[in-house]
């Protein structure tokens, strides 16, 4: 919703000396021979007013995750516009501005992008606008602009930063190259009253969804989950029942409820009964889409209101699967209690089991789906198969003869800026093994009839993996791996290892440089950025070691875990 609070908050104030318009890449224009480009003539242009984009002054660019940050030089090559920053500054180009959690590292893009805004941009965005509309008529130069846009806090402007490559991958140093210039740049969070009302309710519909963001941030702060990063802030309950009445006005029928923590929102119930009503009032069908819900959180209330609701799913299993209304989905992450002690879930099985117990006696409720990590450091193959007994006991207490148990597995990435960020990480043309094993596991323990009817396992691309593995942690040499497999005209979706590694080493790079375990001591590729205790750090690399006696993760890659 960041993106999108400040497209209206742009346009709501009055006093800002501009417009926002959107601009979206939409498949489509992916051609049969994979290429991606406009029909010949055509210019791309906003959605609003359609003006040309290479005509904007800013272009901001919303990315979500570090796997796609190839779309970035799809998105400017489609408008005409030069990806390098230098090359814009030269020619009077447009601002470019990064933001989102694909910017986590904002290393990657670092020759690319002007500007990087690290956190919410509710404040340091405006003022980005007005420093900028400043300089068009003050007569300053591009680089003063720089300096003073690097002063605002939240904005990180990579050009003001000279970082110290090592060989292979990562670097040694980085500096800002002006005393002028802050050594660190903080992301910023807001209070609630001073975020823009669309953070929490979406300023547009197409006429049949909305969606309304009920939390930001979590109240837990698990190691590996950037969630925990902001402080944990609650929608105004006012504000998401006057949305409600403007939608139930409009005829919406499907009301998203976007927020992995909905069950730690202190008014959830008043809402649910909202939305109750909304479906009552309405006459018609509603379909309302809930997030994920921790077990420690749930409580039979919570369910029956739910299930109140009638004809309600949950946005992943929505958008990717289909016959999953009636579903709980938690997140154990980890089989073995000790893992989740480690990276500081409070998951326990007991309270999977007794979560799983409510949603038993609760009648709406016929699937659960389970998201497990693999790969993470200190992790044995044991722990992995324990996935498979994990799920196929949730689904004998769910006692459901027509009930299914999805299990969606993710690779362990450490993240910038959570607590484990420097671990190392399995080669991700590992994991596919991974999950020939635990599958093989369940065939054992239910047998194929039993797995095809009431077990789904859900897994992400190796390729996809590949790119995220080092668009994670990488420098900026990394941008320049991407630019170049982009030139090539390779598919991202589909890359292959041995395209992968003929990339980073065009360019000096090994990938199991970015696969290792980072020491405390040597400087993150994200460092200006960086606010994660090194204490915590040092705590979580102790724990970890000590499970598994003899690893230490500094030669990863053949298998991070054991």
């Amino acid at each position: 919703m960041g993106p999108l609070a400040l497209y209206d908050l742009i346009n709501r104030t009055t006093d800002l000396p501009a417009v926002a318009e959107r601009a979206l890449m939409y498949e489509c224009l992916t051609g049969t021979d994979g290429s991606f480009g406009l029909p010949e003539g055509a210019v791309y242009r906003s959605i609003e007013s359609e003006a040309p984009l290479a005509e904007a002054d800013i272009i901001g660019v919303s990315i979500t995750n570090g796997g796609d940050l190839p779309a970035f030089f799809r998105m400017l090559d489609l408008a005409g516009i030069a990806r390098r920053r230098e090359e814009r500054a030269a020619t009077g180009g447009p601002l470019v501005v990064g933001g989102n959690g694909g910017f986590a590292n904002p290393e990657i893009l670092g020759d690319y992008v002007d500007v990087i805004a690290m956190g919410e941009g509710e404040d340091s965005f405006l003022e980005l606008i007005r420093a900028a509309d400043r300089h068009r008529t003050d007569g300053t130069t591009r680089d003063d602009l720089m300096v003073q846009i690097a002063r605002v806090p939240g904005l990180y402007v990579p050009s003001l930063y000279h970082a110290e490559h090592a060989p292979g991958g990562g670097i040694s140093g980085i500096r800002p190259t002006s005393m002028t210039v802050p050594a660190k740049v903080t992301p910023q969070f807001l209070e609630v009253g001073d975020l823009h009302s669309a953070h929490f309710v979406s300023p547009i519909t197409d006429g049949n969804r909305a969606m309304v963001v009920p939390t930001l941030g979590c109240r837990w702060e698990c190691h590996f989950c950037n969630l925990g990063v902001p402080p944990f802030r609650q929608a105004p309950f006012d504000l998401l029942d006057s949305y409600l009445d403007r939608l139930e006005a409009t005829g919406v029928s499907q009301v998203i409820v976007s927020s992995p923590t909905f069950t730690q929102y202190g008014k959830r119930h008043a809402l649910l009964d909202r939305l109750k009503n909304y479906r009552t009032a309405s006459g018609s069908k509603v379909t309302t889409i809930i997030g994920s819900v921790r077990a420690d959180e749930l409580s039979a209330r919570y369910l029956d209101a739910v299930t109140e609701l009638g004809d309600f799913g949950h946005l992943y299993t929505e958008l990717k699967l289909e016959n999953t209304r009636g579903i709980i989905t938690i997140a154990p992450e980890f089989a073995a209690p000790d893992l989740v002690r480690i990276y500081n879930k409070t998951m326990t099985p007991q309270r999977v089991a007794k979560a799983i117990n409510l949603c038993r006696d609760s009648a709406g409720i016929a699937n659960i789906m389970l998201y497990f990590i693999v790969g993470a450091p200190g992790e044995t193959e044991a722990d992995r198969l324990a996935i498979a007994d994990y799920a196929v006991e949730v689904f004998e207490n769910l006692r459901s003869e027509d009930g299914a148990v999805i299990v969606k597995l993710q690779q362990f990435m450490p993240t910038p800026n959570t607590v484990s960020q420097r671990l190392d990480m399995v080669d991700p043309l590992l994991i596919d093994g991974y999950i020939e094993k635990i599958q093989e596991r369940f065939v054992e323990l239910v047998g194929v009839d039993a797995f095809d009817r009431h077990y789904r396992l859900i897994w992400g691309e190796s390729s996809r993996l590949l790119l995220e593995s080092v668009c994670m942690r990488g420098d900026r040499r990394i941008g320049r791996v991407l630019e170049r497999l982009h030139d090539d005209g390779v598919d991202f979706g589909r890359i292959s290892d041995a395209e992968f590694q003929q990339a980073l080493a065009s360019h000096g790079l090994v990938h199991t440089r970015y696969l290792r375990r980072i020491p405390l001591d040597e400087v993150l590729p994200w460092e200006v950025v960086n606010t994660v205790d090194v204490a915590a750090e040092r705590k979580l690399i102790a724990d970890i070691d000590e499970r598994v006696p003899g690893r230490s993760g500094t030669e990863a890659g053949d298998d991070a875990s054991v």
